[in-house]
């Protein structure tokens, strides 16, 4: 029986793999970089811009609390920010329709234990 050698390589099953790949790679890069926790931001007339190591506390319609997007309750936030360096900026993410008491509740926690660099984040109103 003869071999036949092969003249050309089939690419197109690598090809297939790599677009499965590409797209999960897109998918998962756009749910990290909208955030995890759908909040409806309140607008103001400027965006303020995330700071990269900045920690983040996200408070949803329903008054879940959240740190780093991990679930937390108000006595649990208190003692994880406690650990973190005063000089740390906190972005509170609030849903534009929550109680304003649950917003007071965690900016006093974070402002009693001394952190300086707080910031609201908002939507640019257009």
């Amino acid at each position: 029986m003869d071999e036949k050698e092969f003249d050309y390589m089939n690419v197109i099953p690598l090809v297939d793999v790599m677009l499965v790949l590409l797209t999960i790679v897109l998918t998962t890069s756009t749910f990290i970089a909208s955030g995890g926790i759908p909040i409806e931001l309140p607008k103001a007339s400027k965006n303020i811009e995330e700071i990269s190591k900045a920690q983040t506390i996200g408070i949803e319609k329903n008054g879940s609390i959240y740190l780093n997007a991990t679930p937390v309750s108000l006595d649990k936030l208190k003692e994880a920010i406690k650990a973190i360096s005063r000089d740390t900026p906190i972005l509170i993410r609030a849903d534009k329709d929550i109680r304003v008491q649950a917003f007071v509740d965690v900016l006093d926690i974070v402002k009693n234990l001394g952190f300086r660099k707080v910031s609201l984040q908002t939507q640019e109103r257009k």
